[in-house]
């Protein structure tokens, strides 16, 4: 098969398992950080025993997934040098400084203070075990953040420039290159994503346990507390998804055309489904709102924004041969996780309303088996 010999496509199908397998994990353990530290919170207040096999159980968890984590992202990073050795010394002295801070910075700051959470449950005061447990969680939001400077740089560089030789990027501000255009706005979508995903293994866990039949009142505590954090983190999804789509409209003007499938420049309009005809360029579609996008991006709805087909004109993107690009696959992705999310506030909301009301959801089976599967909508 051609494909086998193929070294760059083989390359990238080994990086992007790789990836896939990492991310499985790091999410997790960002999410279930806050729904650990909660829960070290509760104990610390009550003191009661059911709050402390809690707290332990979770802390169980989230070490299993820190540490796979941390063994799958030592294989990632590996891959960096041996899938893409020209690319890392060419951006060497960018990507240098983020993923070293993110060891020195972030990286121990959780590893220190897991060892806490780990053996020293008899050592130190309650007070500090606690507060050890939400610096845990503020140390794998912070590792987020550099890893994400440093995607964010690949997608809207800034605050570098081509070495004189034309051989490596040469970073010229840290600051600029760290909080380039994409950063904020990209890190907070993603660490709010993440406590969804927390949210939603919770009560995952909760679930499980109605359904067995066993532990009820720890599994009712598990999704009081998953159904409270999912709620609040799917409402500020809404802004961060806003901002980020902002961001995306102003600095990455051909990945907003792909998501909307706009092949000319027009006033986009909402498409809640559809199919993309590359052959003819246009969206299939019985329902769209005229100028939906448009008002979503910028409060209006005569915004216009370029198509493909201008866009490949310009001098920026003129290497874009719009025939090749995968239209049909960003729109169909974009708008299957658009729908997710509508699945994901649903649940979120009936987790709310029969968890918190009576504890109802003890006698609802069929809202159990939909929670047990619901840490696959995020994903």
């Amino acid at each position: 098969m051609d494909m086998l010999s193929d070294v760059a496509l083989l390359s990238r199908i080994q990086f992007a398992l790789t990836v896939a397998y990492h991310f499985i994990f790091v999410p997790l353990s960002i999410g279930l950080g806050l729904i650990l530290a909660i829960f070290a919170t509760k104990y610390h207040r009550s003191r009661s025993e059911a709050d402390g096999n809690a707290m332990r159980f979770w802390v169980r968890i989230f070490t299993a997934t820190f540490a796979i984590g941390v063994a799958t992202g030592i294989t990632m990073e590996f891959s960096f040098g041996t899938n893409w050795a020209d690319y890392s010394r060419f951006v060497g002295d960018i990507f240098g400084a983020p993923l070293a801070a993110e060891a020195l910075f972030a990286f121990f700051l959780e590893s220190v203070f897991l060892g806490v959470l780990l053996f020293g449950r008899n050592k130190v005061s309650s007070l500090f075990y606690t507060v050890s447990a939400w610096l845990v969680w503020a140390g794998s939001c912070l590792s987020a953040l550099w890893i994400l400077i440093a995607n964010s740089w690949m997608q809207t560089p800034a605050g570098a420039e081509l070495a004189a030789d034309g051989s490596k990027a040469v970073i010229t501000d840290f600051l600029a290159a760290a909080f380039n255009p994409s950063t904020l706005p990209r890190y907070t979508h993603v660490v709010v994503a993440l406590l969804i995903l927390g949210a939603f293994a919770s009560l995952a866990v909760g679930a499980w346990y109605l359904l067995r039949g066993k532990h009820a009142d720890f599994a009712m505590k598990t999704i009081r507390v998953g159904a409270v954090v999912g709620i609040v983190a799917s409402c500020a999804l809404i802004v961060t998804a806003h901002s980020s789509a902002v961001e995306v409209s102003q600095e990455q003007p051909t990945k907003l055309a792909m998501m909307e499938g706009m092949y000319d420049d027009e006033v986009p309009p909402l498409y809640a489904f559809g199919w993309v005809d590359e052959e003819n360029q246009q969206v299939i579609t019985p329902f769209s709102i005229p100028g939906g996008t448009s008002f979503l991006a910028t409060g209006t709805w005569d915004a216009q924004y370029q198509g493909l087909n201008s866009l490949a004109q310009t001098e920026k993107y003129g290497d874009m041969d719009v025939a090749d690009l995968p239209v049909n696959l960003v729109f169909q992705s974009y708008h299957l996780m658009v729908a997710m999310y509508g699945l994901i506030m649903i649940t979120a909301i009936l987790a709310v309303v029969f968890s918190l009301r009576g504890g109802r959801i003890r006698s609802m089976r069929w809202l159990q088996k939909l929670l047990l599967v619901s840490p696959l909508f995020p994903f």
